[in-house]
């Protein structure tokens, strides 16, 4: 009755956790949820065109690498590029030293990007940008 309207909850189940105490070398391939504590040196990318999974990154996380989901929270350091199809949070510790591909965000006070943030249409994949014009 007295309720607001309420932000949809980012909050999902999480399939793997990478803990604080883990590196990992490599590229790393996930589907549903995938929560970092610890390092990831390597690209971070959803498998399939499921649009529900979600990266969190915590404030004690790092990637270093590219990363390409449909939904990320980030709340500790990314250097490399963030490519997300749906929506990006980046919270009051967020750190992303590269550009930041978007449909939705939400930017918390704090929060830093050094780079780009470029908006792109969710009816567009990143490859589909081009003039797709060539000569021959």
């Amino acid at each position: 009755m007295w309720a607001k309207n309420k932000k949809p909850n980012r909050t999902a189940q999480i399939d793997s956790l990478i803990g604080q105490n883990t590196e990992i070398q490599g590229d790393v391939i996930f589907s549903g949820g995938l929560h970092v504590d610890g390092s990831i040196k390597g690209s971070v990318l959803a498998e399939g065109a499921g649009e529900d999974s979600l990266l969190t990154l915590s404030e004690r996380g790092t990637i270093e690498g590219e990363v390409k989901v449909p939904n990320v929270v980030v709340n500790g350091r990314i250097i490399g590029d963030v490519h997300a199809q749906g929506h990006v949070e980046l919270a009051a510790h967020a750190r992303v030293d590269g550009n930041v591909y978007y449909s939705l965000i939400e930017m918390a006070m704090g929060a830093e990007v050094n780079g780009n943030l470029v908006h792109k249409s969710s009816n567009h994949s990143p490859s589909e940008t081009g003039s797709g014009t060539e000569d021959s």
